[in-house]
């Protein structure tokens, strides 16, 4: 169950911290302490396996043997029978939130006359326009008398902080793997993540329904994985259920599904184990993300792991640092279906949502607080200094600027911000380009006027030896345009470790380790190399050696020679040099980037230049056809940049711009 608190701080001063708890956890991995992995005795059948293998007996539900020896130190922990916390962990595109709709419409959440849009959790607008979604999100659906609390995920790997947090509050997940693709490579972080935690695991074999759909090698494929992974043995026999998320159907093979998902929700009653409990221990709960309300403030979600938590209650507030504060509960909620509901009281073993740690105020011990994985890329932040500034936004000061990005470190646990050279500097960190463009979209949204530089990856030294971080990169590409892409990760320092033929398509999966440095760009360059048909995805592996000196790009920018509005005649011989980025009745200023040279170096045009009024009778005027100029988004933009160019960002505009400061240098020397 999840729920959710509100609370205020009290002017109590806090007494000494007790060094004997009533209810002290033990010093093991986090994730480990409290959540036990089969809540089967022997007399329990569980839903047979179905695979290539050769295997006749039923097959157990995953369990770590990690567990076992704390399950007889806590003999005195009682399990809840009545709730499942289940996470559902994918690859991106892979099905997980159309997954969830159709399990949220089968366990009649809405009215049978009620409209729901479709993938109903992607609530939030950025989700829905780029089709892929950002924020976890919490719901609840009842099943049987059991209620089974459901927390959707991120796919994309550039948010693997929420899916880090996440895996703290439940007791297994549910992996969706593409009937086709198989595993990919977010599917292999997510799962480690997963087996790191030793919790339980349904393997959901989606999009069952897709004409080259090949069930026996996304599961041998996954079976694989699993090995890599260090599994042990009873997690590589993991419950396998084959399903069609859009068409809301499920089964324990391929050539028979139910016509509906009540496959799917017995392996999660069975197979996923309710939670180890000590109702009557010193309150503990760990706070795993932030809500914001403009009426009730900061609303925390999070697991509460002992004890009951009241309305009114007085709470112990740790963070990660030690130290504590006194505060009371305001609010509490959990959550019902689809909606956050009001509630006297929680028991353990429900998912709460505050901002710290929550303990017992007289006898309580904190949680170990959550590690995530630090960030591998950073980029400049600073005012808007061009002669539009001021023009379309709202806030445009340093201390505006200043305060929304520390205020985003509030519920964006994987992001670092801290202040750069200059008062007007920051330097935002996080765990890819897309991390860091969803933060400038938002804040575009709401009002911000700013500038940002080019990403940089963060390099660590080791030994006197400089280390870069590297990725795993898988490109499906066509076998026509295999040769392009090819010598395009050549180029960027990458290295290729598999190559395989995929489906009936002739399609090929291209499988490299390649430096930050040389995605910086890349996926524009593979969508050109490949005709629009590539599709790249990419995962943080290690840090490495320095691999050399990187071109990201060939061609230089065509550059604003003065300000003004560009005109037709002015545009018409400007794009011969290059592809231009604007059209005619622009204003334009003095540095702005207008375009692509089509050589290296960059070029100063005049793009607001006039024709010549002249009382010549004969010169007719002349029909001026002009190119289609470049239309760039604000993820193309970043891309584009080099180190001595930032994009202006606004609400109604993203323009780039030459960095004033590189030209100061090159005139002074």
């Amino acid at each position: 169950m999840e729920m959710a608190i509100s609370f205020h701080n009290s002017s109590i001063k806090p007494p000494s911290i007790n060094s004997n708890p009533k209810f002290p956890l033990p010093k093991q991995p986090l994730g480990l302490n409290l959540s036990s992995l089969s809540s089967l005795n022997s007399k329990t059948t569980c839903l047979k396996y179905r695979s290539t293998r050769n295997s006749t007996n039923p097959v157990k539900c995953s369990v770590s043997p990690a567990t076992q020896p704390e399950i007889e130190k806590k003999s005195q922990l009682k399990r809840r029978s009545d709730i499942r916390n289940i996470a559902i962990v994918a690859h991106v595109d892979h099905g997980k939130t159309t997954l969830v709709d159709a399990m949220l419409k089968q366990s009649k959440v809405f009215r049978d006359n009620q409209f729901v849009q479709e993938r109903v959790m992607d609530s939030n607008d950025l989700e829905r326009e780029r089709g892929i979604t950002i924020l976890s999100k919490n719901t609840s659906i009842t099943y049987k008398d059991t209620k089974i609390n459901i927390i959707d995920t991120p796919g994309h790997s550039d948010f693997g902080g929420e899916v880090e947090r996440i895996l703290n509050m439940v007791e297994g997940v549910l992996l969706v793997v593409d009937s086709v693709e198989g595993p990919m490579p977010q599917t292999r972080f997510v799962l480690k993540k997963a087996l790191e935690f030793g919790l339980a695991v349904v393997v959901v074999v989606n999009k069952i329904d897709r004409p080259s759909a090949r069930p026996d090698f996304v599961i041998n494929s996954t079976f694989e994985l699993f090995i890599e992974l260090n599994a042990t043995d009873e997690q590589c026999d993991f419950q396998a259920i084959y399903a069609s998320g859009i068409k809301g159907k499920a089964g324990l093979s391929p050539d028979n599904l139910a016509e509906d998902l009540g496959p799917l929700f017995e392996a999660i009653i069975r197979c996923i184990p309710g939670p180890r409990i000590d109702k009557d221990g010193a309150l503990q709960m760990l706070a795993t993300n932030i809500e914001y309300d403009e009426h009730k403030g900061r609303i925390a979600i999070g697991r509460l792991h002992a004890g009951v938590l009241r309305k009114g209650m007085e709470v112990r507030v740790c963070t990660s640092d030690d130290s504590c504060r006194y505060a009371r509960i305001s609010e509490l909620f959990v959550y019902e279906k689809f909606s956050r509901t009001p509630a006297g009281s929680v028991e353990a073993g429900d998912i709460c949502a505050i901002g710290e740690t929550i303990a017992d105020k007289t006898s309580g011990k904190p949680l170990p607080a959550i590690k995530v994985e630090e960030p591998t890329v950073k980029m400049a932040f600073s005012i808007n200094t061009s002669p539009f500034v001021g023009g379309e936004g709202k806030y445009v000061t340093s201390r505006n600027l200043r305060d929304r990005l520390y205020r985003e470190l509030e519920r964006n646990l994987a992001m670092r911000v801290e202040d750069g050279e200059t008062a007007d500097t920051f330097i935002v960190s996080g765990r890819g380009t897309l991390h860091i463009t969803i933060l400038i979209e938002n804040m575009r949204r709401e009002g911000y006027e700013f500038m940002v530089g080019p990403p940089k990856v963060i390099n660590k030294k080791v030994d006197d030896q400089l280390l870069e971080p590297y990725e795993i990169a898988t490109v499906e590409v066509p076998e026509e345009h295999m040769g392009a892409v090819v010598e395009l990760l050549g180029k960027r320092r990458g290295q290729m470790i598999d190559m395989e033929g995929v489906g009936s398509e002739g399609t090929t999966l291209l499988k490299y380790k390649i430096p930050t440095r040389g995605l910086l760009g890349l996926r524009n360059a593979i969508l050109t190399a490949s005709r629009g048909t590539a599709i790249l995805n990419t995962i943080f592996d290690s840090y490495g050696p320095w691999a050399g000196d990187i071109v990201t790009r060939d061609q230089g920018s065509l550059v604003a020679f003065e300000d003004g509005t560009s005109t037709s005649y002015a545009l018409s011989s400007s794009q011969e040099r290059g592809q231009m980025f604007i059209g005619p009745g622009v204003d334009v200023y003095k540095g702005q980037i207008v375009g692509i040279h089509q050589r290296p170096g960059d070029l100063s045009l005049n793009v607001c230049k006039k024709k010549a009024a002249t009382n010549v009778r004969s010169n007719k005027e002349q029909t001026v056809v002009l190119d289609t100029p470049l239309d760039y988004s604000l993820d193309d933009c970043i891309e584009y940049i080099q180190e001595d160019e930032l994009v202006e960002v606004t609400p109604s505009s993203i323009r780039m711009c030459k960095n004033s400061k590189f030209a100061a240098a090159k005139k002074s020397r």
